[in-house]
């Protein structure tokens, strides 16, 4: 770790490494799944847009891509609770097979709302592929089909994961030290 990131990032909980395998690892088990079909993968940016790269380029099937930006965090370390779609699909979704790819399953608040409002679009399947979850902050019983890493209730940061939009671009998974975000 570079010595900047010293007095921001408290531990790396995930290395680039790890992620590389495990991403290999969920791209080989969703084309196993969807052999022979076509799939919509759906990237929420920002946060999943190198997930998201990383998982598609892996894939061994036919996909399409579309993106949506959906926000219920701002700049805050926590959930507001409301949902936001900043930025809708592009396309129809009816009779299409679609995998949401996200990039942290938390409470749950936006990929609930956002499963909700996709299922009424009537497509033939739709399943969630997420990259960390953190189970313990569940506030609903939304499970994801396709998990990376499920990790403890930390605020983390890097591969796609900010705070007030900085340390996307860390190659692994960080702990972010609590003084950045309670000032």
């Amino acid at each position: 770790m570079k010595n900047e990131l010293k007095n921001i990032i408290d531990e790396v909980l995930i290395t680039e490494e790890d992620i590389k395998k495990r991403v290999s690892e969920l791209a080989k088990t969703i084309s196993e799944d969807y052999k022979g079909k076509k799939v919509l993968m759906l990237c929420i940016l920002k946060g999943s847009v190198i997930f998201f790269s990383d998982l598609v380029r892996e894939l061994d099937l036919d996909c399409t891509f579309d993106f949506m930006v959906v926000s219920s965090y701002g700049n805050s370390a926590t959930t507001s609770g409301q949902v936001m779609i900043l930025k809708d699909l592009s396309g129809s979704i009816e009779d299409v097979d679609v995998i949401i790819v996200e990039d942290i399953l938390d409470t749950g608040t936006t990929l609930g709302y956002l499963k909700k409002i996709l299922m009424a679009r009537k497509p033939a399947s739709l399943k969630i592929c997420t990259f960390l979850d953190k189970p313990d902050r569940r506030t609903n019983d939304l499970t994801a089909d396709y998990s990376g890493f499920v990790i403890p209730d930390k605020f983390v940061v890097g591969y796609g994961m900010d705070f007030a939009e900085l340390y996307r671009n860390l190659p692994f998974i960080g702990v972010l030290s609590p003084s950045v975000y309670e000032k």
